[in-house]
């Protein structure tokens, strides 16, 4: 790989193309970031959504590095399989946490790992929708992060919990990972469009794409405050 920077952090090809010493071990970082995003506090900042669907445009550099089975379908279903096992690990983790670290996460200082905004955010978030906010939050950056340990936290049922985890996991995952790799070949085969040109706006529209309904949700939150404070 080249010299580090750290913009690296949030570009999802430095990830999907990650090599040591020559060998392409990009799955597995994949693989590593799902479930960091979804079951550490700290991977908040990593991308996900972006992730995922450029994962589906290179699936065939991510999965023949170490096994291609052939059919173009399969090695699809099987990326998709293993990020979506990789989401729900990452959730009993995160639901584990927060059952174990309610009362310490709600006393921690912020630091750049954690701000503790994006908890009480989770938190109102999950308390609104219930078992649908694991759903939700699967498609919104940072809910994704803290949705399970939220779970963990209020001591969600652990049935209910998983049914949402792999639900929501599975979706996520075959979802994106699907639109991805066929809007690739659909754009590539009917029209000449090479998405693989233009990975910076697929970046920073799927972004805008998820981040816009966070942004609307708590800009309306904090009008609504404002308004009952001049109440």
């Amino acid at each position: 790989m080249s010299d580090f920077d750290w913009k690296n952090l949030i570009d999802p090809l430095y990830y999907i193309h990650f090599d040591i010493n020559g060998i392409k071990v990009g799955l597995f970082i994949v693989l590593f970031i799902v479930f960091a995003e979804t079951g550490l506090f700290a991977g908040f900042f990593l991308p996900g959504d972006s992730l995922l669907f450029l994962a589906g445009i290179y699936n065939r550099e991510l999965v023949e590095n170490v096994v291609f089975l052939g059919s173009d379908f399969i090695n699809v279903m099987l990326l998709s399989t293993l990020v979506g096992v990789a989401g729900i690990l990452g959730n009993i983790v995160g639901y584990w946490f927060g059952a174990k670290s309610g009362y310490y996460l709600y006393n921690k200082k912020d630091s750049f790992w954690f701000k503790k905004k994006y908890l009480v955010q989770s938190k109102d978030f999950f308390e609104r929708y219930g078992g649908k906010a694991i759903i939700f939050a699967r498609f919104l950056p940072i809910f994704r992060t803290f949705a399970p340990i939220v779970a963990g936290i209020v001591t969600m049922d652990k049935k209910k919990f998983m049914f949402y985890n792999i639900l929501s996991s599975f979706l996520w995952s075959f979802t994106l990972i699907f639109s991805g790799h066929y809007l690739y070949g659909f754009l590539l085969e009917n029209y000449d469009i090479d998405l693989k040109e233009h990975i910076e706006l697929i970046v920073i529209a799927l972004v805008g794409i998820t981040i816009i309904p966070v942004i609307y949700k708590f800009s309306k939150k904090s009008i609504q405050s404002i308004d009952d404070e001049i109440e």
